[in-house]
């Protein structure tokens, strides 16, 4: 009965653990590049860039939202900080800089984050 009732609470106490898999500071940099990569697909007119880099902006987006939702964080909750993010940064100029680091940001964050991105690339059209 002892080992039974271990076991179970082993186990809650893991799958909690698995649930906060993105601390309060990564869901703030999540959400401000969410906002960056947006901000990046909606340019203003007569900003110069590559499309290329929309098209990751989108997949990047869509990545960290997938993400965030496969480690328990509520759709709502991330939706409302997305908007947040995106109401930071929307109508600002293509920020090279900031769109890198939210790359690397990406890339350390999502497992195999890298790879994720380019296969959504190639379900966008």
């Amino acid at each position: 009965m002892k080992k039974l009732l271990f076991i179970l609470l082993s186990s809650l106490f893991l799958s909690n653990i698995a649930l906060a898999g993105m601390s309060d500071a990564d869901k703030k940099k999540a959400y401000d590049c969410s906002g960056i990569y947006m901000a990046n697909y909606f340019l203003p007119s007569g900003e110069e860039f590559e499309y290329s880099m929309k098209e990751k902006s989108m997949a990047s987006v869509k990545v960290l939202k997938t993400y965030a939702l496969e480690i328990g964080i509520k759709e709502k909750e991330w939706d409302d900080g997305v908007n947040k993010g995106v109401d930071k940064y929307y109508g600002s100029k293509y920020d090279k800089a900031k769109t890198e680091s939210c790359h690397a940001f990406l890339n350390k964050l999502v497992p195999d984050g890298e790879e994720r991105v380019k296969k959504v690339i190639q379900t966008l059209y």
